[in-house]
């Protein structure tokens, strides 16, 4: 996978470069917002915020606009705020410094994951249920699915792997963008909303302590 950062700062950028390098990774780096928008087409991009001739979010806004590449914001502005504005933006994903390859890696794999799965060719099936990520419609047995925006977003990542269990930190990232757990009660509430609408309780099921996973 060939992977574009933009990160000014040598200290950081050289060690990282060298570290996903040997990860497996093909990477260009840049060190600023010009560079970047005149950067060959990548496979994925880590933006970081703080460049010296624009704003990162700019940066994001112009890529977003030509392309449906992968961002991921790389940053040290961790206020919820930046988060949220960064992801209104277009960006798949924002890990904030100081950050462990190992956790980069993870995160670089699931955005590639899930962007992958957005490109695919058709939509989600698990049985009779089908979601249609891009139109952004569900049905079972033929009968389309009245759900809110979260309801959706939750249905199709536990459809994108039907019979995995995915763990609560990874909904509450995907689905809400957060890692607060104490929000993990408003997935209770939409996992029972959800299964009202299913008319099958069994067919999201709870693994306790864990996480949930749509039967397969």
């Amino acid at each position: 996978m060939h992977l574009l950062l933009i990160e000014d700062e040598d200290a950081i950028a050289e060690p990282l470069v060298e570290g996903l390098r040997r990860e497996g990774f093909e990477v260009t780096r840049v060190a600023t917002g010009a560079e970047a928008l005149a950067a060959p087409a990548a496979e994925l991009v880590l933006l970081d915020l703080r460049l010296p001739d624009m704003d990162g979010y700019a940066v994001c806004r112009a890529l977003r606009a030509r392309s449906d590449v992968p961002i991921i914001m790389v940053t040290a502005k961790g206020e919820e705020v930046d988060r949220v504005v960064g992801l209104e933006l277009g960006a798949d994903d924002y890990v904030v410094k100081p950050f462990g390859l190992r956790e980069l890696v993870a995160r670089i794999r699931a955005v590639s994951r899930r962007s992958e799965r957005r490109g695919g060719p058709g939509p989600l099936r698990a049985g009779e249920l089908e979601v249609d990520v891009p139109g952004r419609r569900a049905t079972l047995s033929g009968r389309e699915l009245s759900l809110t925006p979260k309801e959706f977003d939750l249905l199709a990542l536990l459809a994108a792997e039907p019979g995995v269990v995915v763990d609560r930190k990874r909904i509450l990232r995907e689905v809400w963008q957060t890692t607060w757990y104490g929000s993990s009660k408003t997935v209770d509430v939409h996992v029972a909303s959800l299964r009202r609408k299913l008319a099958d309780p069994g067919l999201i099921e709870t693994v306790r302590g864990v996480g949930l996973r749509l039967r397969a």
